[in-house]
C-alpha cells in the first residue's frame, strides 16, 4: 500500500530503505513533508508518520544520533514562543507514568525553549520504543528506539466509520472496510478516475474508491443483488427492504454523486464498446464457496426459442470455472484499462501447493505486488495488483503464461483448473469443518 501511494504522489520506493520484518516501525526516505501528509491522507495500514530526528539500538545510540541531527532543522520547532509536548509509545510493553517521565526528562540536552502544553500544543514529539513481537518474552531494554516530530496520522478511523456492521446494504461476502480501502490504494485510485468492479455484488469495493473521489460502476450476473431483492444477509432480517441497494450505500456516506450505475451482466461476455476505458478495475471474484460462480448459457450453449422473450428474459446459467474467471478478468483488464491503469483482485490459494507460477499472467499486464492474507493454516488468499504496460492487440486476445511463455488459451482444462478446483474444495471443506 505504501509503495503504491508513494508512486501516486510522485515519490519513489527504494529497496535500500530500512524494512525490519519483525517490527511495526519502518524508516522511509520521503522528499517532502507535503508528500508525507498526502500519503497519510490515504493509508489505512500506517498509523502515524514522524520526521525522524534520531534512532538507535540503545539509549546511548539514540542520544548520540539526536546530537548529530542538524540544529538548523530542529530550531524552527523549539522556539521560545512555541508550545510542545512529548509522547512515549512502547510496542509490546507497558511503562508506568514514572518511567515515562524519567525518559522524557532525560531529553533535557535538547534545546527546548518553548512551553509545555499537554492539551493543545503546536508541536508534538514522540519517543518510540520497540520491544519485539513476542508478548511472552519481553526484553528489559528495547531492541530499537526512535525520536521524532509528529507530522500526521493515517486513516485508521475509516475502518470504523465505514464498518460493514453499520452499512445499509450488505451481502454474504461484503468486503471488510479496511481491505477495501487497501485495495483502492493498491489501485492508486484518485479523484475523477473511473473505477469498475465486474463482480460488484453489494458494491463494497465501490465505496472506498468513491471516498477517494473516483466515479464508480459495476456489473454482476445476479439480478436480485443488483436490484436489492430477495433474502437478506443480515441476521434477524428475512427479506431485503425497498431501499437496500448499492446507490443507498453510497448515499449513506455522502458519495452518491460518484455513482455511475450497476448493471446486470455476465463478466465472461463484456458489454462495453471498444474504447471504453477504466482507470482501475478493483474486484473480488467469487470462489464458488459462499457465492456461486456462474455465467450465462447452458453447457451446450443451447436455449429453446420458446423460452426466449423480449422482456424479463432469465438466461440459463452454467458453471463458471475458477481458472476461466481469472483468465477472462485479465483479458478484460488488458483491453479496457488505460495505460498505467491497475487491476486489483483476490486469488484463493492452498498454501502447501502454492507457487508463484500459479498466478495468472497476461502479456499486457505487469505484476506489481502479491500480498497474502491468511485464512487458516492451509488456505489463504492473495491480493494481486497488476498494471497495464502494453497496448492490447488482436494477438493478445487469448494469451496466458505457461512455463515462461505466452500460449493460446484453450479452455479451463489447460489453465491450472486442477489446482483451482482443488483450492475451492479444500477451502469449502475447511469452512464446513469450522462450522461444525
Amino acid at each position: 500500500e505504501i509503495t503504491s501511494l508513494l508512486s501516486l504522489y510522485g515519490g519513489q520506493f527504494s529497496s535500500e530503505q530500512e524494512i525490519r520484518v519483525n517490527s511495526p516501525f519502518w524508516i522511509l526516505n520521503i522528499p517532502s513533508e507535503e508528500m508525507a501528509r498526502g500519503l497519510m491522507k490515504r493509508t489505512v495500514c500506517a498509523k502515524s508518520i514522524f520526521e525522524l530526528w534520531g534512532h538507535g539500538r540503545s539509549v546511548g545510540e539514540l542520544y548520540a544520533s539526536l546530537k548529530n541531527y542538524p540544529m538548523d532543522k530542529m530550531l524552527p520547532y523549539l522556539q521560545s514562543d512555541s508550545t510542545y509536548k512529548v509522547h512515549i509509545h512502547t510496542f509490546n510493553k507497558t511503562l508506568t507514568q514514572a518511567q515515562k517521565i524519567k525518559k522524557i526528562d532525560a531529553l533535557e540536552f535538547l534545546p527546548f525553549k518553548g512551553k509545555v502544553n499537554l492539551k493543545n500544543p503546536e508541536h508534538i514529539f514522540w519517543i518510540l520504543e520497540d520491544y519485539g513481537m513476542d508478548p511472552n518474552n519481553v526484553p528489559e531494554e528495547p531492541f530499537h528506539l526512535y525520536f521524532g516530530r509528529w507530522i500526521a496520522d493515517g486513516q485508521r478511523e475509516l475502518i470504523e466509520s465505514y464498518s460493514v456492521k453499520k452499512r445499509h446494504f450488505i451481502g454474504n461476502t461484503s468486503m471488510d472496510a479496511c481491505l477495501s480501502f487497501i485495495m483502492a490504494n493498491h489501485g492508486r485510485v484518485k479523484p475523477n478516475d473511473v473505477v469498475y468492479d465486474p463482480f460488484v455484488g453489494t458494491g463494497g469495493l465501490l465505496i472506498s474508491s468513491a471516498h477517494f473521489g473516483a466515479y464508480v460502476c459495476g456489473t454482476d450476473i445476479d439480478y436480485n443483488t443488483i436490484h436489492g431483492l430477495g433474502k437478506a444477509s443480515r441476521k434477524n432480517q428475512k427479506w431485503r427492504g425497498p431501499d437496500e441497494n448499492i446507490r443507498a450505500n453510497l448515499r449513506q456516506y455522502g458519495l452518491e454523486k460518484y455513482y455511475l450505475d450497476a448493471l446486470v451482466s455476465d463478466s465472461s461476455r463484456p458489454i462495453w464498446r471498444k474504447g471504453m476505458l477504466f482507470d482501475a478495475i478493483i474486484t473480488d471474484p467469487p470462489y464458488g464457496i459462499r457465492e456461486a460462480t456462474r455465467r450465462t448459457g447452458s453447457q451446450k450453449e443451447t436455449v429453446k426459442s420458446a423460452e426466449r422473450s423480449t422482456e424479463n428474459h432469465i438466461f440459463v446459467s452454467s458453471n463458471y470455472h475458477l481458472s476461466d474467471i481469472f483468465f477472462d478478468l485479465l483479458k478484460f483488464a488488458a483491453e479496457y484499462l488505460v495505460m498505467g491503469g491497475r487491476l486489483v483482485y483476490w486469488l484463493p490459494i492452498y498454501r502447501p501447493e502454492y507457487t508463484e507460477e500459479i498466478i495468472p499472467r497476461h502479456p499486457c499486464l505487469k505484476l506489481i505486488s502479491n500480498c497474502e492474507q491468511m485464512l487458516s493454516s492451509h488456505t489463504s488468499r492473495r491480493l494481486i495488483t497488476m498494471e497495464k504496460v502494453k497496448e492490447f492487440k488482436d494477438q493478445d486476445q487469448n494469451s496466458y503464461l505457461l512455463d515462461g511463455q505466452y500460449m493460446p488459451y484453450r479452455g479451463h482444462n489447460s489453465f491450472r483448473e486442477k489446482y483451482f478446483s482443488g483450492v475451492t474444495k479444500r477451502i469449502a471443506k475447511e469452512e464446513k469443518d469450522n462450522q461444525k
